[in-house]
């Protein structure tokens, strides 16, 4: 019984050490450092009905109307055709009132295709997304989801884009500190982050070989003043080191900042949570 509570025992102890290595092998090394928010997943506002919408969601009082005022209309037209209007009625009398009626038809009748060209599918309002993208929010907009955590948008900020790109980011900063490429990681960090990174990574010596398997990024917080902007973003995917055989779950939070005082000036990372 001894023998086998021990070798369990040392099966353990193995397995967290392996599992240490890995961590320390990755981007990061799985630990937190630099500064650090408090963030949230964020969740899109529905977008405003706008005045077309609001239209569309009681077309029964327009239809209503429109069709009783075109009934009204017709009716009264004919029933005065037909209450002994015709004493005297001329040839041009009936042109001209077979006309109106045309005229009145011609009138409901695109009223009423308009209507319906307005309720197709993909139509809802001016300016809306790809089926299944949501649109991006407007330059400098704010989107509020609750809680003490801010979405406060930068100007120009293209929230699809920029996860996007930091998907492909996240990949290439740890191929660079796969293989030690100081250069790529010195464009991407604050100078504090990078001398830390840079002591980190001369422990480990020569070529790693983690390798990203997949990584989603959503954001966590975002919010601006009139010199810088920030936006944290929320990573989760797997990676797997290909020497150890280990594989471990994402689950990386990193903060960065921009000066907004400077032209064009890049998004650097100012810290990392793991």
């Amino acid at each position: 019984m001894r023998t086998l509570v021990a070798t369990l025992a040392t099966m353990m102890v193995l397995s967290f050490a392996t599992i240490d290595v890995a961590e320390a092998k990755r981007l990061g090394g799985g630990r937190s450092f630099g500064k650090s928010f408090m963030t949230s997943p964020f969740k899109r506002q529905q977008a405003t009905p706008s005045g077309t919408q609001a239209a569309q969601a009681a077309p029964g009082r327009r239809g209503f109307f429109g069709g009783m005022l075109g009934g009204l209309l017709a009716g009264g037209l004919f029933a005065w055709l037909l209450g002994g209007a015709f004493e005297g009625l001329q040839l041009l009398d009936i042109v001209i009132f077979g006309g109106i009626a045309f005229l009145l038809f011609r009138l409901f009748r695109n009223m009423n295709r308009a209507r319906s060209m307005a309720q197709a599918p993909g139509t809802a309002y001016a300016g809306s997304a790809p089926m299944g993208q949501a649109p991006p929010p407007a330059p400098g907009a704010i989107a509020v989801s609750g809680g003490d955590v801010p979405y406060n948008f930068p100007p120009n900020f293209d929230l699809n884009a920029f996860l996007e790109g930091a998907r492909g980011h996240y990949r290439t900063l740890q191929e660079a500190w796969n293989s030690n490429n100081l250069e790529t990681l010195r464009e991407y960090f604050s100078p504090a982050m990078f001398e830390e990174l840079r002591g980190e990574r001369d422990s480990l010596g020569g070529e790693q070989h983690t390798e990203v398997m997949y990584v989603d990024a959503q954001l966590g917080r975002a919010d601006y003043d009139a010199t810088q902007a920030q936006v944290s973003l929320i990573f989760s995917g797997r990676y797997r080191d290909l020497e150890e055989a280990v594989e471990e779950d994402i689950h990386d939070i990193w903060h960065l900042e921009r000066d907004l005082t400077q032209p064009d000036a890049p998004w650097l990372i100012v810290g990392i949570e793991s």
